[in-house]
């Protein structure tokens, strides 16, 4: 698996590299020091797991994940424990305290590839390797001390409010300060439907469908949440659902 190490300190960085170096089931193909050094690293290297400091000078490892479109595995570096509550609230895939014990590393790498091989008979492109974010990417959600590491099949709705989105998942509603218009490009057209101006739908939630006043469309979604497709979008609507 391909790792990216990010961390503000030389030192830390270096001592978790070669830690890293001793498994053969990891290969670091970069490391980075601050938040705009990483997003590119991340961008261009196509990781499957970062090593993330949490407090970094200016921005910290979670403004990285909200910059992210879609995020790879992340495991956590860091010296204060305090962190660690809020680590595990946004599902990050484990949480490593400074000075990092080789076996703690050990651990967190089985995990990892264990979750990487239970994945194994996915056939989506991974994550980096293609323009739009698929139902099997995740992307990171932050709202106020609230965090969560989501996939995209799970969330059944995107809700413009202003200059921000509310993310639907579970009984969740976040906001993220995105702007709808930048996430619909970014969204594959075969998962997800812009009914319009304020909402972008994921077609796998899809339970119900009824006519609406001058030939628009009610939606209804798993959960029972009711979305009204404009009348320019309810003709394509009803070619991409075959009615």
């Amino acid at each position: 698996m391909r790792a990216i190490v990010i961390d503000d300190e030389r030192l830390a960085r270096k001592e978790l590299i070669n830690l890293l170096n001793q498994l053969e089931s990891v290969e670091v193909v970069g490391e980075a020091v601050n938040v705009d050094d990483a997003k590119e690293k991340i961008e261009s290297l196509q990781p499957d797991v970062i090593f993330l400091d949490i407090q970094m000078p200016e921005k910290t490892g979670f403004d990285l994940l909200e910059e992210l479109d879609a995020v790879p595995h992340v495991i956590f570096t860091t010296a204060y424990d305090e962190y660690a509550l809020k680590a595990f609230q946004v599902n990050a895939l484990d949480y490593l305290l400074k000075p990092i014990e080789p076996k703690r590393l050990e651990e967190a790498i089985s995990k990892l590839s264990s979750k990487i091989e239970g994945a194994t008979s996915n056939t989506e492109p991974h994550p980096y390797q293609s323009k739009k974010l698929t139902l099997e990417d995740q992307v990171f959600v932050k709202d106020g001390d609230r965090c969560w590491f989501v996939r995209l099949s799970n969330v059944r709705l995107f809700e413009s409010d202003g200059n921000y989105i509310k993310v639907y998942f579970d009984n969740f509603k976040p906001m993220i300060h995105k702007s709808l218009n930048a996430l619909d490009e970014r969204l594959d057209e075969k998962s997800f439907f812009r009914a319009s101006r304020k909402h972008i739908i994921n077609l796998g939630w899809v339970e119900g469908i009824e006519p609406w006043f001058n030939g628009g469309l009610v939606v209804t979604l798993r959960g029972g949440d009711r979305i009204e497709v404009s009348r320019r979008q309810a003709a394509r609507f009803k070619e991409m659902m075959s009615l």
